[in-house]
């Protein structure tokens, strides 16, 4: 029996409504698990915030995770410690208690950016590691054709890589993550080459943007695309990204250096 969830818990998306399901399509990146492992460095103690069902946590580094969403905890898998019911904005942890700490695709989910940041630098000695999206390199993507408010939510969501610069201080560094074409975590860019993934419902829950969509807007975008798929247009416009090896999109790796680097 599927377990069912009204935690509601988990910043502007409720996943107590569209997680169930999602690490079967949000699984982890080889290719961005090796840049995350090397932004962190030698650290041994790791601060997971907005942790969901586990994806980029380090196995070999002792790990604390934090996720507000009960619905996300429940989908940690097998060997990964349980996290902490805790939000980013306060986090029931010692002052400098970890060697460095980690974010992925979840900066955009906080109620106060800032605060949230600045938690994590009061219980963090180290570097401080976010996987996100740049906004303003969203339009990019061919979805902006066929669901552009699902790109217009996406953009609105996202914080500035400047408003994030300046509320983590100090020195940070930016580094564009191309997108392989066989990715393994399924957010909307991920399928740049395999857009019949956006045509599968779970696939698009997985992706929280889409939650916000009337079911009238997703199934006049779902039928666009398979309209287009279907006569061979879509290909005619942008059928060479199924070769491509990697995409330019808007995933970006922001790299903060910790008080003692």
């Amino acid at each position: 029996m599927e377990r069912q969830y009204r935690d509601g818990s988990a910043g502007d998306a409720d996943y107590s409504r569209i997680g169930q399901g999602y690490r079967n399509y949000r699984r982890p990146e080889p290719e961005f698990e090796a840049a995350i492992s090397q932004a962190l460095g030698g650290a041994e103690t790791v601060l997971n915030v907005g942790a969901g069902a586990g994806s980029y946590e380090p196995r070999d580094r002792r790990v604390t995770a934090v996720e507000p969403s009960a619905a996300m905890r429940d989908q940690r898998p097998v060997g990964l410690s349980a996290a902490v019911d805790a939000a980013a904005e306060n986090l029931p942890l010692a002052d400098g208690a970890f060697d460095a700490a980690m974010t992925t695709f979840s900066v955009h989910q906080w109620a106060d950016l800032n605060q949230g940041l600045s938690e994590i630098r009061r219980v963090t000695t180290g570097p401080i590691v976010i996987l996100t999206c740049d906004p303003a390199l969203l339009d990019r993507f061919w979805l902006n054709h066929y669901a552009p408010k699902v790109i217009e939510t996406e953009a609105k969501r996202y914080p500035r890589i400047s408003t994030i610069a300046e509320a983590l201080g100090g020195e940070v560094e930016t580094t564009a993550l191309p997108i392989p074409l066989q990715c393994a975590d399924g957010f909307n860019e991920a399928y740049y080459g395999r857009p019949e993934m956006l045509l599968d419902p779970a696939a698009r829950r997985s992706c929280s943007a889409w939650s916000f969509l009337l079911e009238a807007e997703t199934a006049e975008a779902e039928s666009a695309l398979r309209r287009d798929l279907d006569s061979g247009h879509w290909d005619q416009q942008y059928g060479y990204l199924r070769q491509r090896p990697h995409f330019d999109g808007s995933l970006v790796l922001v790299t903060a250096q910790g008080s003692g680097s």
